[in-house]
């Protein structure tokens, strides 16, 4: 079996006329036949497609396309939708049930998703020629998790998951683990997340891919099983100031009696994306290698780890004004709830701000 796993696709501006005309050379490029070699063809839908102008109330972008956008992405050759990420409740309850329906009715599969926390963890099981893999999608606890009342995308959980992971091998082949999480523009991962995804391989996945850091971070081959921190974006063509959106990578994973992933970079044009050429193939690539690389030294992509978390003064600052008289509605009076909640910023506060255990004795 072989399939093409592909990280954040958002409908955005720049991308917004190619999708009204349905040019899918446009939005595609070369890279389409690359997506429509694989027996399943995988995305992140890391928006809303609906009409619906209600918002959430959150910090950050919201995202959203249009219902008919869905056809254009089933034109491509995309088998599948995951809806298990920070975005898809953007415009409410109504809005992803509206994303759901665009999906189905393009012909494709949305999954990560349910009518509760328990509901949403269902495995999508992927069948060819009698050879299965599951596929477990997880998202961290950013503003659109479901919860033990409300429809949303499921929620990782460092019980649970591991238990669907278990469930899922011994039901499967192969089990692939899609997990939209870990700290934005961070090309290495937190120590957290480490443990997390080696977790997963001992649970019982054969492959796990991070997304949401809109960067390509770093991999590693642990316990015969392959972890890739940071997939970078595919087709979300936005921010271009930011050098690390302006790439990301298509895996190519084939099952057999063995696995083998490849990962093919992809940059972005005018008006979507398309494969690399030469050059930029080897500097992407190489760059990715040295990650890598880094990654094996434990001094060394810790270093890389903290030098990242020390340079946003933002989380300072939201400990600062936590809990402060500001009026409701003012931006700061979410920012310490946000970062609360969510495991990719909870991760920075433990970087900056220590436990004091192995600080020494009080001298007493």
């Amino acid at each position: 079996m072989k399939l093409i796993l592909c990280g954040d696709l958002v409908p955005t501006e720049a991308t917004r006329p190619a999708f009204d005309r349905g040019d899918l050379r446009a939005l595609m490029g070369d890279a389409l036949p690359v997506i429509r070699s694989g027996d399943f063809a995988v995305a992140n839908l890391e928006c809303a497609l609906t009409r619906s102008d209600r918002a959430i109330r959150k910090l950050g972008a919201l995202l959203k396309g249009s219902p008919a956008d869905a056809r254009v992405i089933a034109g491509c050759g995309f088998t599948h939708l995951g809806l298990s990420n920070n975005h898809t409740l953007d415009y409410g309850v109504a809005g992803m049930r509206d994303t759901v329906a665009a999906i189905r009715d393009a012909g494709m599969v949305p999954f990560g998703f349910g009518e509760n926390d328990r509901d949403s963890r269902k495995t999508l099981c992927l069948e060819k020629d009698g050879f299965r893999v599951g596929v477990v999608a997880v998202c961290e606890h950013e503003y659109t998790y479901a919860l033990r009342d409300r429809f949303g995308a499921n929620p990782f959980d460092p019980f649970d998951t591991m238990e669907d992971i278990a469930a899922a091998k011994a039901n499967a082949d192969r089990v692939v683990v899609l997990y939209h999480g870990g700290k934005e523009q961070s090309e290495y991962p937190s120590p957290r997340l480490r443990k997390a995804c080696r977790a997963m391989v001992r649970a019982g996945a054969d492959l796990v891919l991070t997304q949401h850091s809109h960067c390509i971070g770093c991999r590693e081959a642990y316990r015969g099983g392959e972890i890739l921190y940071g997939q970078g974006n595919f087709n979300f063509v936005d921010e271009l100031e930011n050098p690390q959106w302006r790439c990301g990578l298509i895996v190519r994973v084939t099952f057999g009696e063995t696995a083998a992933a490849e990962y093919l970079p992809v940059v972005v044009t005018d008006t979507g994306i398309r494969m690399t050429d030469a050059s930029e193939k080897e500097k992407i690539l190489s760059g990715f290698s040295e990650r890598s690389e880094i990654l094996q030294d434990e001094d060394r992509w810790l270093a890389e780890w903290e030098r990242f978390c020390f340079s946003m003064p933002c989380y300072v600052d939201a400990v600062a004004n936590a809990f402060r008289d500001i009026p409701e509605g003012d931006r700061c009076n979410q920012v310490f709830p946000h970062y609360l909640d969510c495991e990719a910023h909870t991760d920075v506060w433990h970087t900056i701000f220590p436990s004091w255990h192995g600080d020494g004795t009080s001298g007493a």
